[in-house]
C-alpha cells in the first residue's frame, strides 16, 4: 500500500465530528473544496464520487486530496458512471476505495422505483450483510433516506419511502443509516419524533444537515422551517456518535470565495456550539 494512504485518520467509528459535504461546493474543483473545508475548520470532507472519477485514477485523485483535508466519508455516485456498472457495483468499488484509504464510512442511495432500477434493485435485495460486501473491510456502509418531490402531487421516487420500511430493511440486512434532515423535512417538517424512533436502533452513523422550506431542499440553516437547533440539542443530549455533515446547495452561498469561507465558518461554529 502506498505510504500516502496513511495520511487519513485511522479506520474507526467516528465520534461526533463536523464534516463538509463536497456537494456544497460541487461547482468548484475538488482541491479548492478541500482547502475551503480546512480553512473553515471542518474536521473533514464527505467526498462525492462524480464524473471526475470516470476517466481519472480514483486512487491518485484521493491521494492528492488527503494532504489538504481528511476524508471522513465517501458518497457513492447517485447517477451512472461510465465503467462503474450499476449502483451496486459502484457501491462495492467505493467501499474498496474507503478500505484502501482508511475512510470510515460509505453512503449510498436506495434504488428508484420510478423510473425503475431493475438490476440494482434485484442486487440490493439479494445482499444479506452489507458490512461484508468487501472482505476484511471495517468500513461502515450507510443508506440514506430520500426526499419527496413534485409540486402538486408529492411522491418519493425511491423504495423504502417510510421510516418503518427503512428500519426493517437495515436491521435485516445489517446496514446503517445516513439521516438527511432536508429529505425527511420534505414530507415531515416536525420530524423529531420520527428521528428518535430511528435513533434508538443504534443504526444512524451520519447526519446530512441542512434546512428545508417552501419546496426547496438543502437550505442554509434558518432559511427554512425545520427545528434544526432542537435537533442538534437532541443529538447532544442523546450522546450521538457519528458525523454531522453539512450538505448545502451551492446556490445558498455567495459567489465570492472570501464570503463563502465566512458563511461556512459561521455554520461550522454554530454546529460546534450546539453539539459540543
Amino acid at each position: 500500500m502506498d505510504s500516502q494512504h496513511t495520511l487519513n485518520p485511522p479506520l474507526v467509528v467516528p465520534n461526533r465530528v463536523v464534516v463538509l459535504s463536497a456537494g456544497t461546493l460541487y461547482t468548484m474543483k475538488l482541491e479548492e473544496i478541500f482547502a475551503i473545508a480546512r480553512e473553515c475548520g471542518f474536521d473533514g470532507v464527505e467526498l462525492i464520487i462524480n464524473t471526475l472519477f470516470e476517466n481519472g485514477n480514483p486512487h491518485k485523485i484521493i491521494e492528492k486530496l488527503l494532504p489538504i483535508c481528511p476524508i471522513l466519508s465517501i458518497h457513492a455516485p447517485f447517477f451512472k458512471l461510465h465503467g462503474w456498472g450499476h449502483s451496486g457495483s459502484s457501491l462495492i468499488r467505493c467501499i474498496e476505495l474507503a478500505h484502501d484509504f482508511a475512510i470510515p464510512l460509505v453512503n449510498f442511495h436506495p434504488p428508484f422505483w420510478f423510473p425503475p432500477e431493475i438490476a440494482f434493485r434485484r442486487w440490493f435485495h439479494r445482499v444479506k450483510d452489507y458490512q461484508r460486501l468487501v472482505k476484511d473491510s471495517k468500513v461502515i456502509v450507510t443508506i440514506e433516506n430520500m426526499p419527496y418531490v413534485g409540486k402538486r402531487i408529492r411522491f418519493n421516487p425511491n423504495i423504502l419511502r417510510k421510516s418503518e420500511e427503512m428500519l426493517n430493511f437495515i436491521q435485516k440486512h445489517n446496514l446503517f443509516m445516513t439521516f438527511d434532515t432536508t429529505h425527511i423535512g420534505s414530507h415531515n417538517p416536525n420530524f423529531l419524533g420520527e428521528f428518535q424512533r430511528l435513533f434508538v436502533s443504534g443504526r444512524i452513523k451520519n447526519i446530512h444537515f441542512s434546512d428545508y422550506g417552501h419546496g426547496r431542499e438543502h437550505l442554509f440553516p434558518g432559511r427554512g422551517i425545520l427545528p434544526l437547533t432542537r435537533f442538534l440539542y437532541m443529538l447532544k443530549a442523546r450522546n450521538y456518535e457519528g458525523a454531522v455533515t453539512l450538505e448545502l446547495s451551492p446556490a445558498e452561498l455567495p459567489p465570492n470565495r472570501d464570503l463563502i469561507v465566512e458563511s461556512l465558518s459561521e455554520v461550522n461554529e454554530y454546529l460546534r456550539a450546539e453539539l459540543f
